[in-house]
């Protein structure tokens, strides 16, 4: 079996490792020194200064929205996964939707102006597959308007856009460091801001709201990781550029064995680094797709149709909107199976089956 993905694993010695130090400290969680070493190693390896290791990603943009203090309408995007949307809602707030960009298949900018309001209070936008969104174009909308910016990179761990990593843009951008990740701590997320004012706040909200022991500052949340996670995220750090290296061939075997075939990617950021996180494909028809996941899964070969359905048109707490160009590329995009214990044989035996399919 072809699995979509599958979690890279560092060798059982390595982890066990870390783990022994939990055993000899008893620091279990509430962000102990592994955690906090982890902190430190991913803020240096993405080049970032105030970084917040935390439960997932989806409190991660929980928490960046409740410290930014927004409320009423948030701009975003349908094509997204649907914590971008559910967090908002979460919050208190109104998801705002806009279209996004045909080619890049993220929020297309041109849309953004004409969906403010005097209610709008940010913009949260995804970095789609990790390839970053038009971060100029939003900024300029935001200062114009007052407007908190939000980047959702859960994708875009390591991306790096005009020679500086893609989480140094916005108020607040978050990662996501789940399990199906490229890199991982099993379960975990981060949270990076370049003030220093709103990363105090953000550091306070994740432990509750304490100031100290015996006071609070705000209102906060459980949004403090384990040691546990800390140490597979230790772990699987030394492994990263291999980990990359693997899935920048894999990409380059799909490139090949789909080159004869009739499809198209995302255009990616063309001052952007590539992550090469997933490999979407976009086929003519909706019909298409299906008879290509069908007949994959017939060979125990198993994609996504990530990310589909939009959520402009499925969440049964908002109401429906019609957004066609997002409809459209969700009826007719389609991830394929990439992670590092993939073989390049397997991904040439993918692409020639495809071929015949389509």
């Amino acid at each position: 079996m072809i699995p979509i993905t599958k979690p890279f694993l560092p060798p059982k010695n390595e982890y066990e490792k870390y783990l022994d130090r939990i055993w000899e400290s008893h620091w279990v969680t509430n962000m102990g020194p592994m955690a906090s070493e982890l902190e430190e190693l991913l803020s240096n390896y993405l080049k970032v200064e105030n970084l917040l290791f935390v439960t997932n990603g989806t409190i991660a943009l929980q928490i960046a929205i409740k410290a930014l203090d927004l409320k009423g309408e948030i701009i975003t995007t349908p094509f997204s996964f649907v914590a971008t949307t559910s967090s908002i809602v979460w919050e208190g707030c109104s998801p705002v939707f806009v279209e996004i960009d045909v080619d890049s298949l993220n929020i297309d900018t041109t849309k953004i102006e004409a969906a403010i309001t005097d209610k709008t209070t940010a913009i949260l936008a995804t970095h789609v597959y990790g390839n970053p969104c038009d971060v100029l174009a939003i900024e300029k909308i935001a200062k114009k308007h007052s407007l908190k910016v939000i980047y959702d990179g859960a994708h875009a761990f390591g991306v790096e856009l005009y020679g500086r990593s893609i989480f140094e843009f916005g108020d607040i951008s978050i990662c996501s460091l789940h399990a199906t990740k490229l890199y991982h701590s099993g379960e975990g997320g981060l949270i990076v801001t370049k003030n220093p004012i709103v990363l105090k706040k953000l550091t306070s909200m994740r432990n509750f709201g304490f100031a100290g022991t015996e006071a609070f500052n705000e209102l906060g949340i459980n949004g403090k990781n384990s040691e546990f996670h800390a140490a597979m995220g230790l772990a699987n750090f030394p492994h990263i550029p291999k980990i990359h290296n693997q899935r920048k061939k894999l990409t380059e075997a799909y490139h090949k064995g789909l080159e004869n075939l009739s499809y198209r990617i995302p255009t990616w950021h063309d001052k952007a680094s590539l992550n090469y996180a997933y490999f979407p494909i976009l086929l003519e028809s909706e019909e298409v797709i299906l008879k290509v996941k069908e007949g994959l899964a017939k060979d125990d070969i198993y994609v996504r149709r990530y990310f589909y359905p939009s959520l402009a048109k499925v969440l049964p707490y908002l109401p429906d909107t019609e957004m066609t160009v997002t409809e459209d590329i969700a009826k007719r995009v389609l991830c394929l199976p990439l992670y590092y214990d993939l073989a390049v044989v397997e991904v040439e035996r993918i692409c020639q089956l495809i071929q015949k399919l389509v």
